[in-house]
């Protein structure tokens, strides 16, 4: 879909490389818009890190209700990774759904990473999201960014992993929203919007 100059989308993918802090530039991004007063839903990630730096734990915080969730199993000191939780992942999905039904302005869902590339995770919400025309931020790893772009079609930005970006494509969206919320007609900025560098 071709987007016109003054619309920018609806739906942007933060695209990122393993050494880089996704995680954390997603969450201060959404606590951030939460302070400002913006109604957000969905889920970030918070990294649990040991003395050396090495994440040993991995929790997703509903930014409705500011609960964790943890969502790694602890497989041990030999293990070489970690295991996702069911239980935790059900009840992030959960989280999820509760801000699509309601009156969110925006929805945040951590990661669309390889377990949604292969049709599981939170892929089914993410499709509600969409389904329902509400603002959607996430984040995907160049490594799926094929899966991203056959789940998502043309629809979106593609946005680089700096917060410079990520408050870019937020600034055309958020006007939007409020004029909508008035019913105003939105006006503005000419944005052109597929990538932003």
């Amino acid at each position: 879909m071709t987007h016109s100059s003054a619309e920018a989308p609806r739906v942007a993918a933060i695209i990122y490389r393993g050494e880089d802090d996704v995680d954390t530039l997603l969450a201060e991004f959404a606590f951030a818009r939460l302070a400002a007063g913006d109604r957000l839903g969905g889920i970030v990630q918070r990294n649990i890190k040991d003395a050396a730096g090495r994440k040993v734990d991995m929790q997703l915080i509903d930014l409705m209700t500011d609960k964790a969730i943890g969502i790694s199993q602890t497989l041990g000191s030999g293990a070489g990774s970690c295991k996702l939780d069911a239980g935790g992942l059900a009840e992030s999905a959960q989280a999820v759904a509760r801000a699509v039904a309601g009156t969110v302005t925006l929805v945040v869902i951590n990661k669309f990473s390889k377990q949604e590339a292969t049709g599981k995770g939170l892929r089914n919400e993410f499709a509600e999201a969409i389904v329902a025309g509400l603002p959607l931020l996430t984040a995907v790893p160049e490594k799926c960014v094929d899966a991203w772009r056959e789940f998502i079609g043309d629809e979106g930005a593609m946005l680089p992993c700096s917060r410079h970006a990520v408050e870019t494509w937020w600034a055309g969206i958020a006007p939007r929203l409020a004029a909508s919320a008035s019913g105003d007609r939105p006006g503005g900025d000419d944005w052109l919007w597929k990538t932003i560098c």
